[in-house]
């Protein structure tokens, strides 16, 4: 154990983990979730979501990994002893999961920063064509507006430059990285932004996003809210268990995860303050309702923002879109870093492997995990309409099984926590490095939270969602 490595100190340990919160979350799911459920009022759930639940489920994690000094299953053993390592487990294995179909929309993103930055993706006249073609032949090596289009190979060097990072260990390359990628991204989301809204019809958009409109609140725009604040802070899966074993004992948990939480909730904050000025600029270009590319779902940032910086014309449309990609795919690396390190972390403490042998082989594991979410797009017909999910393809039951797991990963942690652990324990670990915890206000929110509130909640949630996913129940939520 004692040649695991750590965190220089409190800003190695932010920027990793607030790396491993910022993602493809925060850039690609929420503003089109955020269009979806009425724009303001879902901002207000998910600010809602991140302070009343997944704050207190951060510390949780957080605390776990720094007392166990382990990855998931060795802090769960540990602690709780060897049948709650399975939870450990179950986290690790919704972990390789997530990386499987999430290092696919990375590939995405990397091939249309390649394709806008440096071919003539610009010049397409149907750019919902364009993305159906794109994701549907993995194996096409042919020129496609001046560059080769292959998912496969875009996948596979995102994943390899993931490998590269996670082999320097944690300070030469998981920290460095973050270090360099995550101010990098705040500088091109805000250069981005200040351009944005300078457009005709941009502050339509930020009406639409800042003005909340009580109206359009339900109960799913609550259910989505919950998931995405989950799925966006990388909660439920060990993946904060494994970055705070690598924390030290003097740093102080409860302020550094409210650090983590507000630069994740700002990426997300910024990213729809990003996009919906543009949409609501196409919409003013096109003269259509911005509902009707505003709420496109998935296809928003591959589709519709393409088609926007089409309109900004040729110059700068490809500064600005390329820049738009080179922002996605920093944030989607800071979290197939921590994704991958998670099993990777796994195998050096359980099983004494070697690091660097071990982030090969894992990377290729998952790598291949990945290629049917990759095929599904309308390759393999039996893999784009599953006959057992609704006719739904493979790679959207990947993303639902993984949200699942989330849920069902920060209930059981809770209760793990309150039931097992203890929530003392927690505290005299979280009092280390904060002499004020044991009189603070945040304890007494702690312990209301953990014990009650988040194994209530994340509970029943996981049990609409199986209901309503697998066994066909609508009409609960």
């Amino acid at each position: 154990m004692t040649n695991r490595g750590n965190f220089s100190g409190r800003i190695g340990f932010i920027l990793a983990a607030a790396g491993s919160a910022v993602g493809l979350g925060n850039i690609w799911r929420f503003p089109y979730l955020a269009g979806e459920n009425g724009g303001a009022i879902f901002l207000l759930v998910y600010l809602g979501c991140i302070l009343l639940l997944c704050y207190p489920v951060m510390v949780g994690e957080i605390s776990i990994g720094r007392a166990a000094n382990s990855d998931a299953y060795g802090s769960y053993s540990k602690l709780g002893g060897k049948k709650w390592g399975y939870l450990g487990l179950f986290g690790i294995i919704a972990g390789i999961m997530i990386l499987s179909f999430y290092n696919v929309v990375a590939g995405w993103a990397f091939g249309y920063f390649l394709h806008i930055s440096f071919g003539d993706l610009l010049n397409e006249q149907d750019f919902g064509g364009f993305f159906g073609s794109f994701v549907n032949d993995i194996l096409n090596v042919s020129s496609v507006h001046g560059l080769a289009s292959s998912n496969l190979i875009f996948s596979l060097v995102f994943m390899m430059l993931t490998a590269v990072i996670v082999t320097r260990g944690i300070q030469k390359g998981i920290e460095a990285s973050n270090r360099i990628m995550m101010p990098t991204l705040y500088i091109i989301l805000i250069g981005i932004i200040l351009y944005s809204l300078s457009l005709p019809n941009a502050f339509s958009g930020v009406r639409f996003y800042l003005i909340p409109d009580f109206s359009e609140l339900k109960i799913q725009t609550v259910v989505d809210g919950l998931k995405q604040a989950f799925f966006s802070l990388s909660l439920g899966m060990g993946g904060l268990i494994t970055y705070g074993s690598y924390l030290s004992k003097k740093e102080n948990i409860t302020s550094s995860a409210m650090v983590i939480s507000a630069a994740d909730t700002s990426v997300a904050f910024f990213a729809g303050l990003m996009v919906f000025p543009l949409v609501h600029f196409l919409a003013f270009k096109l003269h259509i309702d911005p509902t009707e590319i505003g709420t496109s779902g998935p296809p928003l940032i591959f589709v519709v923002l393409p088609q926007i910086f089409h309109e900004m014309g040729p110059v700068l449309g490809r500064i600005i879109g390329g820049s738009f990609f080179l922002l996605v795919c920093f944030a989607a690396l800071t979290s197939t870093i921590s994704l991958l390190e998670v099993p990777v972390a796994y195998l050096v403490d359980q099983k004494k492997y070697n690091r660097k042998h071990v982030v090969w082989v894992m990377a290729l594991i998952i790598f291949i995990c990945g290629i049917p979410s990759m095929m599904s797009q309308g390759m393999v017909a039996a893999l784009n309409n599953l006959t057992f999910y609704k006719g739904q393809d493979f790679l959207t039951f990947i993303s639902d099984m993984s949200d699942i797991c989330l849920t069902i990963g920060g209930c059981l942690m809770s209760i793990f926590i309150s039931r097992r652990w203890g929530i003392k324990n927690m505290d005299t670990e979280l009092a280390q490095g904060n002499d004020r915890y044991m009189t603070s206000g945040v304890r007494k929110y702690l312990h209301v939270t953990i014990n009650w509130i988040a194994p209530i909640l994340l509970g029943s949630l996981s049990i609409v969602i199986i209901l309503e996913k697998f066994f066909g129940i609508e009409n609960l939520i």
